[in-house]
């Protein structure tokens, strides 16, 4: 049986469940107005990301009724993933302390670990480590990590989406690629399920994503990598090349911050992207850009790893180091003010 229906239906659902969001807010008046430490000049409507929260819900639902994801995962990446918009939509509509935030965020963590059964051995200079239990704690704060970053740099116009879509169909050419077409259906329907939004997000966006979809994004993400890294530990390194954009900014930007005893906590400007984009004057080269060095540049090293027998290690190495450049380059984790005078 045919399962290709799934694509159009999720986009559709995607599409019209943004529509519907923006103009509810739009009656509401939930806006995100400009403020010092924003990157958009124009009251925008916000929240849009619950529609790929749904979509995605609904075709991983879809998933295993058609049994084509196992139970175990789908209780893993659905559980995780709803506790985690649950906790950035009462945040974008109130707030919540960063303290109890943190501990939602390690409790989804926790479940989906459990659920895929933790971090599996993994292979480093082509030796292969079962780390146990230390696994199993790295994976979870692998995981917070990972939808944290992805909170932090949905900054601009389209670049959250753009990354999700472009490393989801990164991973769907691995998986076709090294023979793991029964992976192929999950990151597939998330890449769908960010495109009906993305229409609605495109520079100049016309409504934004919400703390409820980035961080959605980042569990599921990490979720769906792990899920492969039991398949094969080729492809962990392969999910990791091909998240280097977000990986590489948002921890150098981080461990910048830190040294200088910033409150990391605290919203801010000083990633890499959003000095780019003042520098550019506007989102789109930067999103572009983002999409660009996906394809061109990660995309063919994750390759190397999971076919062609280059070393994970090697080519993470290989993937970031130019990343690591272009971070300097545009000061990421620098003084705002300072740079802007410079």
């Amino acid at each position: 049986m045919s399962y290709g229906w799934f694509i159009p239906v999720i986009g559709a659902v995607s599409f019209s469940l943004t529509w519907a969001l923006r103009h509810y807010a739009l009656s509401r008046s939930l806006m995100d107005i400009p403020n010092a430490r924003s990157s958009h000049s124009v009251p925008t409507p916000r929240g849009g990301g619950v529609a790929i929260v749904l979509a995605f819900t609904l075709a991983l639902g879809m998933l295993l009724f058609a049994g084509l994801m196992p139970s175990s995962p789908f209780l893993a990446i659905a559980g995780a993933g709803a506790l985690i918009a649950l906790i950035g939509f009462m945040d974008d509509h109130g707030h919540i302390a960063a303290r109890w935030r943190l501990l939602g965020h390690f409790v989804a963590s926790m479940w989906l670990l459990f659920w895929l059964g933790g971090l599996p051995a993994v292979e480093i200079w082509g030796e292969t480590f079962d780390l146990g239990w230390l696994g199993h704690v790295l994976a979870a704060f692998y995981l917070v990590w990972l939808l944290n970053l992805y909170n932090f740099m949905d900054g601009i116009d389209g670049i959250a989406s753009v990354e999700a879509i472009c490393v989801c169909l990164g991973a769907c050419l691995l998986y076709w690629v090294g023979g793991a077409t029964d992976l192929v259906w999950a990151p597939l329907l998330l890449a769908v399920s960010v495109a009906g939004f993305l229409f609605w997000n495109f520079p100049p966006a016309r409504i934004f994503m919400g703390d409820a979809g980035s961080g959605f994004l980042g569990i599921v993400l990490g979720g769906l990598s792990l899920q492969a890294a039991w398949f094969s530990a080729d492809f962990l390194w392969g999910w990791l090349i091909l998240l280097g954009v977000f990986i590489v900014d948002a921890t150098f930007t981080l461990f910048r911050r830190l040294l200088r005893g910033d409150k990391v906590y605290e919203a801010h400007r000083s990633h890499a992207y959003q000095f780019a984009s003042r520098r550019f004057g506007k989102h789109l080269p930067v999103t572009a850009a983002v999409g660009a060095i996906n394809l061109i540049w990660l995309l063919p090293i994750a390759l190397g790893v999971t076919h062609y027998g280059l070393d994970g290690s090697l080519g993470l190495i290989l993937a970031y180091a130019p990343l690591l450049v272009l971070a300097i380059k545009f000061r990421a984790g620098d003084l705002e003010t300072a740079s802007m005078k410079n």
